[in-house]
């Protein structure tokens, strides 16, 4: 796993398509048959990188992951693919053609730009993940447009490019980093790196502090299928500007600004909104849009009377509201016969595994229940999803 080179020999690209569907519990009899041919090294290696590609099909697909080339770190943190995708034409719809990929990994958001028809310089220190990036662009036929450089980013010159791209590492040795200046390179260094750069954008946590970001950047969240996958801070677009947006699509809903909305009490529809909203702390616009309020002041519930479908939240129509009561809840089930039973929380503490065995719902029917605060007091609220 330490050196890709074997696995690029004709020997080593054999080996990967016959061992590219080996189920993992077979593992060990297909390794002791293909030593018997092969170096056991590059046999090891072969299996390794099969079950990178398998554990990467989910954000690449399955046509891309099995050409590609994959290190462990490089499958955890790559950029799924159709966010990569939408970034990419975000930046070609802007007119950049040319992009200075800093952190740029295995490749993923180089292979996305390139594919936009966007020249990109892709940068990385790491040897392993940088052959894995040049390994990439070459399996994907995209050679002409994309130039992989081992090198540290903050050594590299961008002047030229239209835009740069920085992808901060965010895991260190203990798992996933939280504060942003403890990134590889520093949030302040890609900062400063964005604002030499004519445009530029920044790979970050969804989870960092809006008081973090800066006042001259644009920030947009991202969700794919409902997923919040990351945010982005945009320099040479919007300053100020704040924006969710959700894949497949895109839906871009942008901020006004508004004042958080009032709390209510709970009408016929409960309103879900997208994590990509919740981050962007656009959860005021959704209720405008719905004509709603909050079911607690701290809790990103909406509810309304009346059914206005959006793509920025998913409704529920509720048939019941309840004080927190798990008997009750256990009593109003099994009356409806309630058989498959979804639980949402929000501002509650208990475990919806643990509810679920505690209610033992059985019968026909479907049923959601939030477990939530309505004006501060837990509460329980049942439902369905709403039909247009």
């Amino acid at each position: 796993m330490n050196d890709l080179a074997p696995l690029l020999t004709p020997e080593g690209r054999a080996l990967l398509d016959e061992v590219r569907d080996t189920d993992p519990a077979q593992e060990l009899a297909v390794a002791t048959r293909l030593r018997r041919e092969h170096p056991a090294e590059l046999v090891s290696a072969a299996l390794g990188q099969a079950r990178l590609r398998q554990r990467a099909v989910a954000k690449f697909g399955a046509e891309d992951a099995g050409r590609m080339f994959f290190t462990p770190n490089g499958v955890e943190q790559s950029t799924r693919a159709s966010v990569a995708a939408y970034r990419a034409r975000r930046m070609a719809g802007l007119g950049i053609t040319s992009v200075a990929d800093l952190c740029c990994g295995i490749g993923g958001d180089a292979i996305a730009l390139a594919r936009a028809g966007i020249r990109v310089l892709a940068v990385d220190r790491d040897p392993r993940t940088a052959a894995a990036a040049r390994a990439n662009a070459d399996a994907l036929g995209l050679t002409g447009l994309v130039e992989v450089r081992e090198a540290d980013v903050t050594d590299v010159d961008t002047a030229g490019f239209d835009a740069v791209f920085v992808d901060p590492a965010r895991r260190g040795g203990r798992g996933r980093i939280f504060d942003p200046e403890a990134y590889s390179p520093p949030l302040s260094w890609a900062v400063s790196a964005a604002r030499r750069a004519p445009r530029a954008a920044l790979k970050i946590a969804p989870g960092i502090p809006h008081e973090a970001i800066p006042e001259d950047a644009e920030a947009e969240w991202i969700s794919d299928g409902g997923d919040v996958k990351e945010a982005v801070l945009w320099f040479g677009t919007e300053p100020g500007a704040v924006r969710a947006t959700l894949l497949p699509g895109p839906r871009t809903l942008l901020s006004c600004g508004l004042p958080d909305p009032g709390v209510r009490p709970p009408g016929r529809y409960l309103y879900e909104p997208d994590g990509a909203v919740i981050r962007a702390h656009l959860v005021a616009e959704v209720a405008d849009r719905v004509g709603g309020g909050l079911l607690d002041a701290t809790i990103a519930y909406v509810t309304a009377d009346a059914l206005h479908p959006t793509p920025y939240a998913t409704a529920y129509e509720i048939t019941d509201h309840l004080p927190f009561n798990v008997k009750r809840l256990k009593a109003l089930l099994r009356e409806r016969r309630v058989g498959t039973l979804t639980v949402k929380k929000r501002g509650s503490a208990v475990e919806p595994e643990e509810l679920r065995r505690k209610v033992k719902p059985q019968g026909p029917h479907a049923a959601t229940v939030f477990l939530t605060r309505v004006a501060g007091a837990p509460a329980m609220l049942i439902g369905h999803p709403a039909r247009a």
